[in-house]
């Protein structure tokens, strides 16, 4: 059975960072730094999920228009629209969207678009091989006789 989205959040718990529009990307970049995480999904009024500013949209503004890029608001420095997933997502899924956007971070969103978690390449990962690892055992203990 394929590990869904809904299950990766489960072990990792449902914290996500969030910001509104008007946040600055020093803001922001202080809020990664202080909670040691790598995105920040970014929220409208209506807290509907907009946009999302990794440290890679930083650094390209960083590389690009200099310390200035700090005081601007994080709506001109996010990737918006994003893709999202869904509980169900599977991880396979998760994985070929992140491999075919050449990007790490997936927000989970209900059917209702309520934000209800987000999930980095890490966490895919870390769910593949201990999928992996329970699918191992299983077979060495059939092989063996042990099952």
């Amino acid at each position: 059975m394929a590990t869904s989205a809904e299950h990766i959040m489960g072990a990792r718990g449902d914290d996500v960072a969030t910001t509104g529009r008007d946040a600055t990307v020093r803001d922001v970049a202080a809020q990664m730094h202080e909670r040691r995480i790598g995105a920040v999904v970014v929220l409208d009024d209506a807290s509907a999920v907009c946009g999302i500013v990794s440290e890679r949209d930083i650094v390209r503004r960083l590389a690009t228009q200099g310390a200035a890029c700090l005081d601007v608001p994080v709506a001109e420095a996010m990737t918006g629209p994003i893709t999202t997933g869904t509980p169900s997502t599977t991880a396979d899924e998760l994985m070929q969207l992140m491999t075919d956007g050449r990007f790490r971070h997936v927000p989970i969103i209900s059917d209702e678009g309520r934000l209800l978690g987000i999930v980095s390449i890490g966490d895919v990962v870390k769910s593949t091989i201990e999928q992996l690892q329970v699918e191992k055992e299983t077979l060495t203990g059939y092989v063996t006789g042990g099952y």
